[in-house]
C-alpha cells in the first residue's frame, strides 16, 4: 500500500560512448529513439570486455502497473537527477499500463515494460535515459520477472555489490484475494493490475534465490518490513531495507541516496543500508513533512537490518512463546495489546482507534509488556529478562539503523518502533479478504510464534 500525506489509497548494447557514467559498450538513446524502441526487442548481448566491474550496481524494479503509474515515473525521474556514475550503475525495470485508476499519458503513454541504464539529466518532467529493453507485454507480478531483471542486470552491468528494491503497494505477509483488483484501492505486494498478479510473500524466496541473491534488498513498499517476510528474504539477502508502516508517497530521495553512495562508492551492504535510512529521515524530518504528517496523523519509519541476525531472532522469540503462554500474565499481555504500536492496515472507518491491525512493532510490544508483568514466578522473572532481551538484540544486532517519528490517529509515538513489525493480534474484525494462511509462511512453520498468536486472540 501507498499513501500521499493527504491520503491517497492505495513495487543494444553497441559502440563506446560519451554520456556521463555510462560504461563501455552502451550508447546514448535520444528520447525520440527511446520513444520509438522497437517492441519486442531482442535481448542485449553479453557486455564487451571492456565493460567495468564496478562498486555496485543498483537494481531498480518499478512497477507502475497499477494506481501509482504517475509517481513511478515521477520516481524514475528523481533517479535520473542523479544517474549512475563511474563506481555505481543504477538499472531500472519500469512497468506501465493503461486504463487503470489514476493513469497518465507523460512521456508517451507507452505501455509494457521497459530496462534502463539511468543517467543524470536536469529534465524533471521527462524519462531521457537509454531504453535497453522493452517488453510489450510483461506481467510485473510474477516473482520470475523480477529475478530475470536481476540476472539480466547483473550479466551486463558487473559489480562487487548488488542492491535490488522492488517499488509497488505492499501488503506485508498478507496475499489478498483476487477480487482486490477490481478495487481501485486495492493493495498487494508488487501487483500488476493488468494480469491480476502480484508476487506472493512465499515467493519472495524462490525469487532472490533463482536471482542468485543481493547484498541489500530494498522495498519502496508498505509493510515490508516485518519478521514474516523479512524470513522469507534472509538467505539470500545480507541487509533488508524497509518500513513496517505505510510508505507516503513522497516515496524515498533516490537523488539523495544516489548521491550518498556516490561521494562513498566502496561502502559496503550496511554503510549503504544506513545511508538510505538517513536519506530518508532527513526527507520526512523537514518541517513541512513534519506538519503534513501531524495534521493526517501518520507516522513514518524505516529500518535497515542485518538478515544474518534474524536466526538469533528466531530463538528468542520461541522461548519468549513458550513463557507467555506458561506464565500467562493477563494484565501484561493486555497492556500490551493495546498500548503497542499498530500500523495502518486499515483506515478510519474499518479500525478508528486502531485496534484492529494485527501489525504491531515487535520492540515496543516487549517492552509494554515487561514493564506491564504483575507475575511474580521464576518463569515470569526470566519472560520479563527476555522480553527486555528482546527489544534490546532488535535494537543493538538486528538493527544496522532505525527510525520512527510523528504521531498516528491513535496518538501512537512512532519513536516508539525498534525496526521490525510482527503478526500480533488485535481486537476482533476484517480488515481485508486474504488468499493465504499464516501457516503458509516460512516462519510460522520454523518458529512458535503461530503457536502464540493462535493462543493469544483466544484469550479474552
Amino acid at each position: 500500500m501507498l499513501k500521499t500525506v493527504l491520503p491517497l489509497l492505495a513495487f543494444v548494447f553497441g559502440v563506446p560512448c560519451s554520456f556521463a557514467g555510462a560504461p563501455a559498450g552502451f550508447e546514448k538513446l535520444s528520447l525520440k529513439a527511446i520513444k520509438a524502441a522497437p517492441a519486442p526487442a531482442e535481448a542485449p548481448a553479453a557486455p564487451s570486455p571492456e565493460t567495468p566491474v564496478r562498486e555496485w550496481t543498483l537494481m531498480f524494479f518499478i512497477n507502475g502497473k497499477s494506481n501509482v503509474e504517475q509517481f513511478a515515473l515521477a520516481d524514475m525521474n528523481k533517479l535520473e537527477a542523479a544517474g549512475s556514475s563511474d563506481k555505481v550503475n543504477v538499472v531500472v525495470e519500469l512497468g506501465r499500463m493503461k486504463g487503470q485508476s489514476n493513469d497518465t499519458d507523460s512521456d508517451g503513454d507507452w505501455t509494457g515494460s521497459r530496462r534502463y541504464y539511468v543517467v543524470r539529466d536536469t529534465d524533471t518532467e521527462h524519462i531521457t535515459s537509454p531504453v535497453l529493453l522493452e517488453t510489450p507485454k510483461a506481467d510485473m507480478g510474477d516473482y520470475r520477472r523480477a529475478a530475470d531483471f536481476v540476472q539480466w542486470s547483473k550479466k551486463n552491468f558487473p559489480a562487487k555489490r548488488y542492491m535490488l528494491l522492488v517499488w509497488d503497494h505492499g501488503w506485508g505477509w498478507l496475499d489478498p484475494k483476487a477480487a482486490v483488483f477490481a478495487k481501485p484501492q486495492a493493495r498487494s505486494v508488487s501487483h500488476d493490475f493488468e494480469n491480476k498478479s502480484y508476487i506472493r510473500t512465499t515467493q519472495f524466496g524462490p525469487m532472490l534465490k533463482e536471482a542468485g541473491g543481493v547484498d541489500v534488498y530494498a522495498s519502496m513498499a508498505c509493510f515490508m518490513q516485518m519478521a514474516e517476510v523479512v524470513w522469507e528474504l534472509k538467505n539470500n539477502a545480507k541487509v533488508i531495507v524497509g518500513s513496517e508502516e505505510v510508505i507516503q508517497l513522497a516515496s524515498f530521495d533516490f537523488a539523495d541516496i544516489l548521491r550518498r553512495l556516490e561521494a562513498a562508492p566502496e561502502a559496503g551492504p550496511e554503510e549503504l543500508g544506513g545511508m538510505m535510512v538517513e536519506s530518508f529521515k532527513s526527507l520526512y524530518s523537514t518541517p513541512e513533512m513534519l506538519d503534513q504528517l501531524a495534521q493526517t496523523k501518520y507516522g513514518v519509519q524505516l529500518s535497515a537490518i542485518r538478515a544474518g541476525k534474524l536466526d538469533g531472532l528466531r530463538a528468542k522469540l520461541d522461548r519468549w512463546a513458550e513463557l507467555a503462554m506458561s506464565v500467562n500474565d493477563a494484565a501484561a499481555l493486555k497492556a500490551a495489546k493495546t498500548g503497542v504500536v499498530r500500523m495502518e492496515i486499515g483506515d478510519e472507518t474499518s479500525d478508528p482507534k486502531k485496534l484492529i491491525s494485527f501489525y504491531a512493532d515487535l520492540g515496543n510490544f516487549m517492552e509494554i509488556f515487561a514493564s506491564g508483568m504483575t507475575s511474580a514466578s521464576p518463569l515470569a522473572a526470566e519472560l520479563k529478562q527476555l522480553s527486555l532481551d528482546i527489544s534490546a538484540y532488535l535494537g543493538s544486532e538486528l538493527s544496522i539503523a532505525q527510525t520512527g517519528f510523528s504521531r498516528d490517529r491513535a496518538g501512537k509515538d512512532y519513536s516508539a518502533c525498534r525496526g521490525l513489525s510482527i503478526d500480533i493480534p488485535g481486537e476482533p474484525g476484517k480488515l481485508i479478504e486474504i488468499d493465504n494462511k499464516y501457516s503458509d509462511l516460512s516462519f510460522a512453520k520454523e518458529s512458535r510464534w503461530d503457536e502464540f498468536i493462535d493462543w493469544f486472540a483466544s484469550q479474552k
